[in-house]
């Protein structure tokens, strides 16, 4: 019943639900495993999803996309992978994430150049801000971006890490010093460049084991005197920290939304599982006891569900603020670790065994309480907000 009294999503919206379903049937479901073992989709994979029209859903119809000025089909493309116990790789992060950032910063010249390959999937995009040793403090960068002498270049020094989608990527928003912060703000000084992954000296060094996210490329990076022409500067020069904070809003919603797609599927794959499994002569969805957790896990994702909604609907006004964005992330997140661990604590021991779809959900979950800022930091801005 909660699902039909939603307004967030239109008719439109449930038929591209409908061909995304489809399409996740057909195209990802047969090959995840494969998928999962190797570590990352395929880079032709992303051609499929640039033929659906995921990538120009938000990019404007002169560079070939559909001019949509909206995050709800993102907020579907979040149910229905998370519904089916998938993820489309490492190319989240060239929507979610890179694409803000060409469409506030780039100047016509750089969209004429960039939109259109972004659009058919020729190029994908990543975002490179994270360094060994700094984790979330962005200001501490020691990467550097020196002009040269004739003002035609830049030279990127430096390395990233933990760089989702950056096994894959063609074009990487790299942040990077271009002068010293000063003492009276370490923030100053940070600029942006979009670096061509083939330029000499640019190199990926080791695709991450991680926890979760296992069909996800995550990356370590170094530049050695990657050469960076000026026309290829993101924004202005030493402005890179504030774009980045811009930015954050909708990056937080992205997990948030996430967070909370995830936290419905854990319901439905243990409702599913419980009704089918037999323990002592009955249906493991027979005993009080697991009717009562699904109920109380079911609330729990009613609200968070509230929480994403409003949320979409603030973002797509261009009113979601960054107190806002960092209360839907700390909740729903919070929300999908509670849930997600009660539902495959009723998956038995099937729930630690990674055939079984909660299992990979569990692990996937995790890294939400952590990247795009930790729930420490969430508590900070939310706490700053209110005065304290």
């Amino acid at each position: 019943m909660a699902a039909v009294r939603r307004t967030v999503f239109n008719e439109d919206h449930e038929a591209f639900r409908e061909t995304l379903r489809a399409f996740i049937e057909a195209e990802v479901v047969p090959v995840y495993d494969e998928w999962f073992a190797a570590g990352q989709a395929p880079r032709d994979f992303y051609y499929k999803l640039a033929e659906l029209g995921v990538f120009g859903i938000r990019v404007d119809e002169e560079y070939g996309g559909a001019g949509i000025d909206s995050y709800k089909f993102e907020a579907v493309l979040y149910e229905e992978t998370a519904r089916a116990g998938v993820s489309f790789g490492g190319s989240g992060v060239h929507v979610l994430l890179g694409l803000p950032y060409i469409k506030l910063l780039a100047n016509d010249e750089q969209k004429k150049r960039f939109l259109p390959k972004f659009v058919s999937g020729e190029e994908m995009w990543a975002i490179a801000m994270t360094e060994p040793g700094t984790g979330s403090d962005l200001a501490g960068m020691k990467s550097t971006a020196k002009l040269s002498e004739d003002g035609t270049h830049y030279v990127l020094n430096g390395s990233k890490t933990f760089i989702t989608g950056g096994v894959h990527a063609d074009r990487m928003i790299v942040c990077a010093r271009t002068s010293a912060p000063t003492a009276e703000d370490r923030r100053h000084g940070i600029s942006l460049f979009v670096v061509d992954t083939k330029a000499e000296g640019y190199s990926v060094g080791r695709k991450l084991d991680k926890l979760g996210l296992k069909t996800s490329d995550t990356a370590e990076l170094a530049f050695v005197d990657v050469k960076v022409p000026v026309e290829d500067l993101l924004g202005e020069e030493n402005k890179g920290f504030y774009y980045l904070g811009h930015n954050l809003a909708s990056e937080r919603w992205g997990i948030a939304y996430g967070a909370y797609a995830q936290a419905k599927a854990a319901v439905r794959f243990a409702k599913q599982y419980v009704q089918e499994r037999v323990v002592f002569g009955k249906p493991v969805a027979h005993f009080q006891n697991t009717k009562f957790e699904l109920a109380a896990c079911q609330a729990e994702v009613d609200a968070a569900e509230a929480v994403a909604d409003r949320a979409t609907e603030a973002l797509d006004a261009g009113e979601l603020t960054p107190a806002e964005a960092a209360s839907a992330k700390l909740f729903c997140t919070e929300v999908a670790h509670r849930v997600i661990d009660r539902c495959l604590q009723l998956h038995g021991g099937y729930g630690f065994m990674n055939e079984y779809p909660i299992a990979r959900l569990y692990a996937d979950n995790r890294v939400n309480r952590i990247y795009g800022g930790t729930s420490e930091i969430m508590k900070s801005i939310i706490a700053k907000d209110m005065g304290l």
